[in-house]
């Protein structure tokens, strides 16, 4: 599958130095589906090299120029959607629509940031004295180490290259060993945009002890990670040792607060669909839902019948409407959460085990629990998986406390037809991010990023180009006289 891909180091595929390869599975039949290269440290010293020498002149390329490149880039992903998309469903398993939405997802971003570059505005400040100048420029902050995870392949990847290229960075990326396929997309996108050599390698192997290395070169001056709180805190304690520039996007649990006043059958249809979207592995996935006690019955009802509805299968299947999870303990480790919230009293409403008429793949059923306690692992630990806890509220201060009792603060989830009752919950919510009736909130022109565990710094919107830019104050005498 990955024949014609490898390392892209100085403009081009090749081998591991030494040759070395790794497999790659599908987590549908769990079948080998091709070997990637794991680059020595020979090959990751010559993609720094790369870095470093290419940095200067893609800094100094004109901002015009640059944002024409990722434009080039966006119009190349979007017309080839179609071909890309089956090798994100062959690794991942997700079903065709939701890979080809993530090619279109991942153009905006490079069409988004690369406008962005020509509005790197500065400031001029007024001074005290008639004399002087005070002025604040940015500065691309120099070669980016991008690590991002696998479920989703492109738009993950997308996100740090494409900003960290707007800004003027070169860019040194290391996709998810599950799922490179859609990195090596992009890197083709870059070559037909026409960006220049050494500016964008992508190297692939294990994570350790490659990421650590990586992070400690000299080279790298700034890290972008999306990934798990325990690797975040492990990729910030390398990088501190040297002070290096980190943004970081990690875990999340998002709770849901649906109010007495929303309409229960179309806010579950709604929230199920998104729940479940992906086989539950995303980190804005809503993911802990209260619901007002007058109206949990309907919903719970409209929930396990959407649910119940859909057909886990092989994404390239057009009946499938839910891949698998990307691997075997990721599925155990679900089980054990939906076993520990039945222990704990919660009920099973839709659901709960391997689908039986799937004899391979990490598959599980879109579940549904009810009556979940608080105490449940379930509704402090993110599941990452498709498995949805209600629980009922009546109280609003309680309720924002309970959804605000985690460590994680990605997303949030609002619904409600009163606006006043609407900006309240919003504002109490401790998030990043907060849909109001609204639960697909990742879109280029926004920000996208959390706060307390779930990390720092923002992704897309104007926002996002800012963490690969360094601020550069100037005070200006006119005259020594």
């Amino acid at each position: 599958m990955y024949s014609a891909h490898g390392l892209f180091i100085e403009g081009r595929w090749r081998p591991a130095s030494d040759n070395a390869t790794m497999p790659v599975f599908s987590p549908v039949s769990e079948a080998r589906i091709g070997a990637i290269p794991v680059a020595t440290e020979a090959d990751q010293d010559t993609a720094l090299a790369a870095a470093a020498r290419s940095f200067p002149r893609w800094a100094a390329t004109p901002a015009w120029d640059r944002a024409a490149t990722l434009r080039r880039a966006a119009d190349h992903l979007r017309l080839h959607a179609d071909a890309v998309a089956p090798v994100m469903s062959t690794e991942t398993g997700k079903p065709l629509a939701e890979a080809r939405a993530e090619v279109m997802a991942s153009a905006d971003q490079f069409e988004w940031q690369g406008e962005e570059a020509k509005r790197i505005y500065g400031q001029t400040i007024p001074g005290r004295n008639p004399q002087e100048r005070l002025t604040v420029g940015y500065q691309p902050v120099g070669p980016c180490l991008a690590l991002s995870a696998w479920n989703f392949p492109m738009l993950l990847p997308a996100r740090k290259i494409a900003a960290a290229l707007a800004a003027g960075c070169s860019v040194v990326a290391r996709p998810a060993s599950e799922a490179p396929g859609s990195c090596f997309a992009l890197a083709e996108a870059m070559v037909a945009a026409g960006l220049p050599d050494g500016v964008l390698s992508i190297l692939t192997g294990p994570a350790v002890p490659m990421v650590e290395r990586l992070i400690r070169s000299a080279t790298i001056r700034k890290v972008s990670l999306t990934g798990s709180v325990g690797v975040g805190r492990q990729v910030l304690r390398i990088a501190a040792d040297d002070v290096k520039k980190v943004t970081m996007e990690l875990g999340g649990h998002a709770p849901v607060i649906v109010h007495a006043d929303s309409d229960p059958v179309a806010a579950a249809r709604k929230l199920a669909a998104t729940k479940f979207r992906n086989c539950g592995q995303v980190c804005i996935s809503p993911s802990r839902f209260y619901i007002h006690r007058a109206i949990l019955s309907a919903f719970e009802a409209t929930f396990a019948d959407v649910a119940n509805a859909i057909r886990p299968g092989d994404g390239l299947d057009p009946a499938t409407s839910m891949g698998p999870m990307i691997r075997a303990r990721a599925v155990d480790s679900a089980l054990a959460l939906i076993s520990e919230a039945r222990d704990r009293g919660a009920r099973l409403l839709a659901g709960g085990s391997r689908p039986a008429h799937l004899n391979r793949g990490h598959f599980l059923e879109p579940t549904v629990l009810a009556d979940v306690p608080d105490a449940a692992r379930i509704m402090h630990e993110e599941p990452f998986a498709p498995v949805a806890p209600i629980a009922a509220w009546d109280d609003f201060d309680d309720v924002i406390a309970r959804a605000n009792s985690t460590e994680f603060g990605l997303a949030a989830y609002v619904f409600t037809e009163n606006a006043a009752l609407a900006a309240r919950t919003a504002e109490a919510l401790e998030a990043g991010m907060v849909g109001i009736n609204e639960t697909l909130l990742a879109t280029a022109e926004a920000p996208f990023g959390g706060t307390r565990q779930s990390g720092f710094g923002r992704e897309g919107g104007s926002l996002g180009i800012l963490d690969y830019l360094t601020p550069k104050y100037t005070r200006h005498r006119l005259s020594l006289a």
